[in-house]
């Protein structure tokens, strides 16, 4: 879906757990780069570089690749699509994030209690071949190397300028980013849309929610026309606003 000019937000459906989970990676792009935001699951680069080609951009042309943080349905597909790139791809995360996505260390979320924990909901039918690869790519998550780090208000000169927002508390090194071009926050898992109502970050998947509140007031000091979530898709309006509410309403909860 095209969001504005030289933005397009990409819809991928990946098989999770016997259901089908839709993921919004981005696509921004200007004349000289092509830089894709998050890679989806395992097991998902042919289909994300398919999305790239029916947004109108070459997928040949991909040279840059951001990663928010290092879950797995946002790091999966990063070596698959980084091997079968036509030219050098280069990887930008934060600081905090890098190790994780390098392999270096384990995935937070992935600690063995929540490994038992995601084998014990499988469904019954799944192979058990199929069960002992899924373990497999959970205790050995996929990981590529980082080129560059990018910090909290760092503005990156390209693709109408992208700014780099720090936005713990979903993982310790979440970030989001502002397209300035378009007005365009680009949430990551910072914020949730739930039945075309924006939200903020899933409670059962967020590490520190008190950290992900204050991170939603942050946000809202940016002028913004859209949101792109990476659960939910695309909210427009009032957004600057709906997400002071939004901090406001889940400081008060918090309280209570």
């Amino acid at each position: 879906m095209k969001i504005a000019n030289g933005i397009n937000m990409l819809q991928i459906e990946a098989n999770v757990l016997g259901g089908v989970d839709v993921i919004h990676p981005v696509l921004i792009f200007d004349e000289e780069t092509v830089i894709l935001i998050d890679t989806g699951y395992p097991g998902l680069a042919d289909r994300i570089y398919a999305a790239i080609e029916l947004a109108g951009v070459p997928a040949d042309r991909l040279n840059k690749i951001i990663i928010t943080h290092q879950d797995l349905d946002h790091i999966g597909s990063l070596p698959a699509l980084s091997e079968k790139a036509a030219g050098s791809i280069e990887v930008l995360a934060s600081t905090f994030e890098k190790p994780y996505i390098e392999g270096e260390e384990r995935l937070l979320k992935l600690t063995p209690e929540a490994i038992a924990q995601i084998e014990s909901i499988l469904p019954a039918n799944v192979p058990e071949e199929w069960k002992r690869a899924f373990k497999a790519v959970l205790e050995n998550p996929p990981s590529s190397k980082v080129h560059r780090i990018i910090e909290d208000g760092e503005e990156l000169p390209f693709c109408g300028r992208l700014n780099v927002i720090s936005t713990p508390g979903h993982t310790p090194g979440h970030i989001s980013l502002y397209h300035k071009q378009s007005k365009t926050l680009i949430a990551a898992d910072a914020l949730t849309i739930v039945s075309g109502q924006l939200q903020g970050p899933d409670r059962k998947q967020t590490l520190d929610m008190d950290t992900a509140i204050k991170s939603l007031y942050k946000l809202a000091q940016y002028d913004i026309e859209h949101i792109i979530c990476y659960h939910g898709g695309l909210y427009s309006g009032e957004a600057s606003k709906r997400i002071a509410e939004l901090a406001d309403e889940l400081s008060a909860a918090d309280v209570i």
